[in-house]
């Protein structure tokens, strides 16, 4: 009985490529696995796609929920934004997907996993950590770095190889983006992106939504309402967190919000241009920031923020599966205790503007800031702490001068 290789399989022509090449240079029984983390139109066709291919077997495993729930949700508490810019739409896909493609391994007694990333990107590191902390006795496999065997450099040797081994399926050979996609987003690589001078061709390029030109001259109203960090309603229905994404998805496309251009810095320490669509996910991480802001205490805000910066980068970096990760994530879980309320804003031409955000948690006070004297507050009392919080301010300068002399 031959031993068997799962392939983490999306049907575009890398993947089915790899299935021959499998079976060619290491006489394995390849089955593929797709894991649906919200792909939509990209999952269809695939089975028969596999078989076609080669493939003995192919699991779908939807996991959209769990994706959600267990590893957007937890960002989005974070408030976790790569360098300011990229909200991780692959980043923490990646090993949800790599978990998967272990437990499907033990499933079937597979003696390795294969996955079709190239060795200039993230996607690599992503998978190979995720698939180290969690099965580290399985053999991975990365055709693009086998240099001796895998001899295809371009879509038209791919197609070529395909023809060989009597896979003639309709893969075009033309230029286009390099996209991935999820429910949170959709990322674009490649053509006019590839130089950081030119200007994407957004007419050509957006797929979840129009550029913010194109949005209505009308401006939206979006209410949103929050249980311990966790969003549980739009515009008073609730619903569970992967229906909220999808509606905010349609509601930030249609207003162009959510269009990211950016130059990031990759693990392997390269730069690279891309552009993101994440309509979604940037109301949502707008309106849970709104809220934390109301209700947060000044000293938990401010550590949160380096709380925040530190995940981003343990999950860009892969780095999901770690005890950091985890307890960086146990304390961000404790400061959404009191994250409930209710966030109202308005979506305009790729902005979110404020309209209201209410929270029986809120740490605001009328009383407090307003300019009339309250009861908590003697504006008197001002005198004493400003002059022992700058004390040390005054010291220094007080012995500047006294050197001068």
């Amino acid at each position: 009985m031959k031993e068997k290789v799962i392939l983490a399989y999306s049907g575009g022509l890398d993947t089915t490529a790899i299935i021959p090449w499998l079976k060619e240079n290491y006489d394995y029984e390849v089955i593929c696995c797709c894991i649906d983390v919200g792909q939509e139109s990209e999952l269809d066709g695939l089975e028969e796609r596999a078989k076609l291919s080669g493939a003995e077997k192919l699991y779908i495993l939807d996991v959209v929920d769990e994706f959600v729930d267990d590893y957007i949700v937890p960002t989005v508490q974070a408030n976790a934004v790569y360098e300011n810019k990229y909200l991780l739409g692959t980043s923490f896909a990646r090993p949800l997907i790599a978990k998967k493609l272990v437990e499907i391994a033990r499933k079937e007694n597979a003696v390795a996993i294969c996955h079709g990333a190239t060795g200039k990107g993230n996607d690599q590191v992503r998978f190979e950590l995720s698939i180290k902390a969690l099965a580290p006795d399985i053999q991975i496999i990365a055709p693009w770095r086998c240099n001796e065997t895998w001899n295809m450099q371009s879509r038209e040797d791919e197609i070529e190889y395909c023809k060989a081994h009597g896979i003639d399926l309709p893969f075009s050979a033309d230029n286009s983006y390099s996209r991935d996609r999820n429910l949170w987003h959709i990322s674009h690589e490649g053509l006019e992106l590839e130089s950081p001078a030119n200007e994407p061709n957004y007419d050509h390029l957006l797929v979840l939504g129009v550029s913010p030109e194109k949005a209505p001259n009308e401006g939206e109203y979006v209410t949103m309402t929050f249980e311990k960090g966790v969003p549980t309603s739009v515009n008073g229905k609730n619903m569970k967190a992967s229906d909220i994404i999808r509606e905010l998805n349609k509601l930030g496309g249609k207003h162009g919000v959510g269009i990211v251009d950016i130059v990031e810095n990759r693990v392997v320490g390269m730069k690279s241009r891309g552009v993101y669509e994440t309509p979604g996910g940037t109301i949502l991480m707008e309106a849970h920031t709104q809220l934390e802001e109301l209700i947060l205490d000044r000293d938990t805000l401010a550590y949160k923020k380096l709380v925040a910066t530190k995940f981003a980068d343990i999950v860009y970096e892969g780095k999901w599966f770690t005890p950091l990760r985890e307890a960086l994530q146990a304390f961000v879980v404790s400061t959404q205790e009191y994250v409930t309320g209710e966030v109202k804003f308005k979506l305009y031409k790729g902005n979110i503007i404020k309209a209201g955000t209410t929270s029986p948690y809120s740490l605001y006070s009328e009383t407090l800031a307003s300019f009339t004297t309250g009861e908590l507050y003697d504006h008197h009392d001002a005198e004493g702490f400003i002059n022992l919080f700058g004390l040390s301010m005054k010291v220094r300068a007080m012995k500047e001068a006294e050197l001068k002399k």
